[in-house]
């Protein structure tokens, strides 16, 4: 945009001056950028802005994290109650875009004649196309989850309705729909997948979330399971590639589990640590450890309540230095109130429970995606597989790493299979990971233990007794959680005619439009 902006000033000098028009070309280079960058640069700079902005704490921990009530808020809780700032959405749209651009770039430079030799010397040029359409559609994936149809981009196929990341040529694109947009990802990772050199590299050298074609090829078709299982019910073809993308190979352990681990220090720490040096104001909702402790739903006490929470009373400074301890008595679990005033939040706060430091640490890895939800998708695509519903738990356990004993003793306790064990299991197994909990959630319905608009909770009342309060959505109409984000008004502003359009196709740019798999 920048680019376009400085062209248009200079056609507008150049009316006024005709002895500039031989210094446009001059003007327009930036002389810090590359015309040839190092693809797995560009690429690991992505995937650290995509999960820099996913798992922060606006676009995550003052939205969806506490939606799907992992977290809620120590202080402002209005956004825990839906009135969420318009900027925030904005940004995740905005740096979607951005890092959609910046993977786009790496198929550009190794298709274009003119480049492809050279970018080769980084990896193997198949790999590297393969890797970057496949974080496209994790991309794109996020972007039609939370907003229903938007602009949209893919790389093998040239509907006219794929108008984004063409600045060049659209500056007010389309939005294409939900139903060509699920339908187009599940396309481009059953393709992605196929071109992958699983014997090779996917970057000769830097590559720091996949390492190897194997890994990177399990990814596409895990995601790809994801995806298909999301749109089963509405979109044609969906339910084959179900069976394609468990016969192609999915993750096999939690070696395979893709994430971006951050450095150990304080130049590039992990985003939710780097806003726990500043703020206090993030705990572990009182919601999800009632449910961990056993106090509701079909589940014994969870032992990985104590790798996900602080103990009561902690000083902040411990969990910053990674020295709090532990402790495994869950009376010092007692989770923050979901969906409280703000003025009642004060009096909440200090008995609440802060993330661990399995969590707040500068090195934490922000999972993609991970072995345990593959084998809760394969609990579902087997008709909810006991297997596999052990093995899901069993990873995700051993992820956290709780120990055997209490492992064993845990999956010896569960009930048996079932629509509402496994998904519930699924939720606690993404824990940290919002946004994909967030469209479970409306897609399933479950887990059916969270705080609904009108339902009462419990307050922390320290002398004992039973203090209750109403949960009470400040969205009007909004009776259950969001069902997607509002489209960013600098969108309405600059495409007006494309965002009216796409409105009205979804049923009107509200928090409570349904998306056309949200059918529970």
């Amino acid at each position: 945009m920048k680019k376009i902006v400085l062209i248009l000033s200079v056609f507008t000098t150049a009316l006024l001056s005709n002895s500039c028009s031989d210094k446009f070309d001059e003007i327009d280079i930036n002389p810090n950028s590359t015309s040839k960058p190092l693809t797995y640069g560009l690429f690991n700079s992505a995937n650290k802005e995509l999960t820099d902005n996913t798992r922060d704490e606006w676009q995550s921990g003052r939205m969806t994290l506490p939606w799907v009530q992992y977290s809620a808020q120590r202080a402002y809780t209005e956004e825990d109650r839906y009135q969420y700032r318009l900027t925030t959405g904005a940004s995740l749209w905005s740096f979607s875009y951005r890092v959609a651009q910046d993977y786009k770039t790496i198929i550009d430079l190794n298709t274009d004649p003119d480049t492809k030799v050279q970018m080769s010397a980084y990896g193997p040029t198949q790999n590297q196309i393969a890797a970057a359409r496949i974080m496209l559609s994790y991309t794109f994936l996020t972007l039609v989850d939370s907003f229903g149809d938007v602009p949209y981009y893919s790389y093998g196929n040239q509907d006219p309705d794929f108008q984004a990341l063409n600045v060049n040529g659209q500056l007010q694109p389309k939005f294409a729909s939900q139903q060509k947009i699920y339908a187009d990802i599940l396309k481009e990772l059953k393709e992605a997948s196929e071109m992958i050199d699983a014997s090779k590299v996917v970057f000769t050298q830097g590559d720091v979330l996949f390492g190897s074609g194997q890994k990177l090829k399990r990814f596409a078709n895990s995601l790809r399971l994801r995806v298909a299982t999301r749109v089963k019910n509405v979109v044609p073809g969906a339910p084959a590639h179900i069976t394609d993308a468990i016969a192609s190979g999915v993750m096999q352990s939690n070696d395979d589990n893709v994430g971006v681990t951050y450095e150990n220090n304080l130049i590039n720490p992990s985003p939710m640590y780097n806003s726990f040096r500043t703020r206090s104001d993030f705990a572990i909702s009182k919601t999800f450890v009632e449910l961990l402790k056993g106090n509701v739903g079909n589940f014994d006490l969870d032992p990985r309540l104590f790798k996900f929470a602080t103990p009561t009373g902690v000083n902040k400074s411990l969990i910053l230095n990674g020295t709090s301890p532990e402790s495994t008595d869950p009376a010092d679990f007692n989770g923050m109130p979901y969906g409280i005033p703000s003025s009642v939040a004060p009096s909440q706060a200090p008995s609440s429970n802060f993330f661990s430091k399995n969590i707040l640490k500068p090195d934490y890895t922000e999972i993609l995606m991970e072995y345990s939800e593959v084998e809760f998708l394969l609990s579902e695509a087997n008709g909810w597989s006991q297997a596999n519903y052990e093995n899901g738990v069993r990873a995700s356990m051993e992820k956290w790493q709780v120990s055997t004993a209490d492992i064993n003793n845990y999956i010896a306790s569960l009930p048996a299979a079932s629509q509402e064990n496994v998904l519930t299991q699924k939720y606690v197994a993404l824990f940290m990971q919002p946004y994909e909990a967030w469209a479970e959630y409306r897609r399933t319905g479950y887990p059916d233990t969270l705080l609904l608009p009108g339902q009462t909770g419990t307050l922390n009342v320290p002398s004992g007794g039973n203090t209750t309060y109403t949960f009470t959505s400040l969205i009007a109409g909004l009776t259950d959680l969001p069902n997607r984000l509002f489209y960013p008004t600098t969108v309405q502003t600059l495409n007006t005619v494309n965002y009216q359009a796409a409105s009205n196709a979804i049923g009107g740019d509200k928090m409570d439009t349904k998306l056309i798999w949200d059918t529970n």
